[in-house]
């Protein structure tokens, strides 16, 4: 019999809602190849979303887990459903060796379909971009490198989750790269970067006790909540500019409809920068300004083939 109560425990540890950073990038990936080339592999497209959404788990669980032994979690007072980890550590519903070694599982569960679709391609291209993946996954939070307390956690999650997701999901496709492709990553890309980033605000003073240096630790909060303005900004810039010389399809302008979720963003963190609840509005809009800036973007590819 299904125990659902524990059941709900491991979900909640996996945060499985997050998971959309890898949904969105794959989707994106895989319609600009069928765009392209006409291609579209149902299997492939399965075991992709499969294959990095395990890996996307078992970066989360590790990184619930060198947190906690970095007594980051533990020291985390301001800790929302956004932000802090899981909790299940710190609330003793699973002890930390069990989450280490659910995250090995989720690994080398991620890594076996990985290697599967790397030899149906017969190239190892998708073992490169897949070894790129679990080492930055693995060390974002894990000793020696512990990435993310070096400054860089940002651009690395921005880069895994943009760019390599999108073109590797491309790639299984089309079996090869292309431009529009690696465009059309770079906004998503900053979004999902901007997710982590908004985050960190609450974080500031646990992050700062334990020596992570985020951006925001790094830039403190005022400074911090500008350049994540600018990054905002960023994002639709590059979409107009990439649009309007005609390397992703003019029908990706419907992103700009987003325009006035972008505003309510930047006028909440403005205001609230320093505070936690107040804040949560500007996290939540900003997972689902990610969201529907990947659907759009995917529909604009989508549209420009049919009605190409």
């Amino acid at each position: 019999m299904i125990n659902f109560k524990r059941l709900a425990i491991w979900i909640k540890a996996t945060r499985a809602p997050f998971l959309t950073a890898t949904l969105v990038p794959v989707i994106l990936g895989t319609i600009i190849a069928w765009s392209e080339t006409g291609r579209f592999n149902i299997v492939n497209f399965i075991l992709v979303v499969t294959g990095i959404s395990f890996l996307h788990t078992g970066t989360n669980l590790m990184n619930d887990y060198f947190d906690h032994r970095t007594g980051n979690d533990p020291l985390n007072k301001n800790h929302t459903p956004f932000n802090g980890g899981s909790r299940v550590i710190q609330d003793r519903l699973v002890k930390p060796k069990g989450i280490f070694l659910f995250s090995l599982a989720c690994f080398i569960i991620g890594s076996i379909i990985g290697l599967w679709i790397n030899y149906a391609l017969k190239t190892n291209i998708v073992l490169f971009m897949g070894i790129i993946g679990v080492f930055l996954g693995i060390f974002y939070t894990a000793e020696p490198l512990k990435i993310g307390y070096l400054g860089s956690g940002e651009l690395i999650v921005g880069f895994c989750f943009g760019p390599l997701v999108v073109l590797g999901a491309y790639y299984v496709q089309a079996m090869r790269f292309s431009w529009p492709a690696f465009c059309a990553s770079i906004p998503v890309g900053i979004l999902v970067g901007l997710i982590l980033y908004i985050n960190e605000f609450p974080d500031y003073e646990a992050d700062e006790k334990t020596g992570k240096r985020t951006l925001v630790v790094l830039l403190g909060k005022e400074k911090a909540v500008r350049l994540y303005h600018l990054l905002i900004g960023l994002t639709y810039a590059s979409i107009l500019i990439f649009a309007v010389f005609r390397i992703i399809p003019l029908y990706t302008l419907a992103v700009l409809l987003t325009l006035p979720m972008a505003f309510k963003i930047i006028n909440v963190s403005g205001r609230n920068y320093g505070g936690v609840r107040e804040l949560l509005p500007a996290n939540s809009l900003t997972i689902a300004l990610h969201m529907l800036t990947g659907i759009l973007l995917s529909g604009g590819f989508l549209l420009n083939r049919i009605w190409r």
